[in-house]
């Protein structure tokens, strides 16, 4: 799961930062911080005392004019050098427990998205 941990420019989470941003201007005291887009386990990262920030789904821009394309409440993403290129994209190990990603098969994506199944 990507989510955001808020911190001090160059202060690097633990966990795989997939995406690195300034925090935007209209974020209150966002002077001299960072956003890190991490994989991983957000429960975990609050646990460590680290400022979380859940994400939606949307776009992200970086500060480079790419970002990150976050659906499925950041269950399923990808990091784009531009609007339109992908660089890197979840693959099957981010599928909840108990689903099985099979590359032949049709997905409704409404279905997987709003109730986490496969059809």
């Amino acid at each position: 799961m990507i989510f955001i941990v808020r911190a001090e420019a160059g202060n690097r989470p633990a966990f795989a930062v997939k995406m690195t941003r300034r925090t935007p201007s209209i974020i209150p005291c966002s002077d001299g911080l960072e956003d890190f887009f991490c994989l991983g386990d957000p429960d975990a990262a609050q646990a460590a005392g680290l400022p979380v920030v859940p994400v939606h789904d949307g776009w992200y821009a970086d500060d480079t004019g790419g970002g990150m394309a976050i659906w499925g409440q950041g269950l399923f993403w990808e990091v784009r050098d531009t609007p339109f290129t992908i660089k890197e994209a979840c693959g099957p190990e981010a599928w909840p427990d108990g689903l099985q990603h099979d590359t032949d098969a049709a997905v409704n994506v409404r279905d997987v998205i709003f109730q986490g199944g496969r059809s």
